[in-house]
């Protein structure tokens, strides 16, 4: 990161980015697999145990794998790969497993 930014120099944001650095992140962007029929568009609720830990920030059907996936900012502790987490899409609660890695590689 600082060989992007200057720290010597004064800037807008520069105290909160020192903030964020020192806190580090709370929440992380994952890809996950849904088991849905239903395809999600945006800011559907991540759960794990009936908890909000996160929102969907994109997605839709792979048709290459045919698998409905979605992007989310999910919380640091449910980030890893194989965390079984679930989507409410349309009032229905949908399982949903994060990956950790792409699912189709050619």
């Amino acid at each position: 990161m600082d060989v992007f930014i200057n720290w010597k120099k004064d800037f807008v944001g520069k105290e909160a980015t020192q903030q964020f650095l020192a806190d580090g992140v709370n929440r992380k962007l994952v890809t996950m697999t849904i088991e849905t029929g239903i395809d999600v568009t945006l800011d559907e609720a991540v759960l794990s145990d009936g908890e909000t830990v996160g929102y969907i920030t994109s997605g839709g059907y792979a048709h290459h794998v045919k698998k409905s996936m979605a992007m989310a900012f999910v919380a640091t502790d449910h980030a890893m790969p194989g965390s079984k987490l679930e989507v409410e899409i349309l009032g229905e609660m949908c399982p949903a497993e994060v990956l950790g890695g792409p699912i189709y590689d050619a």
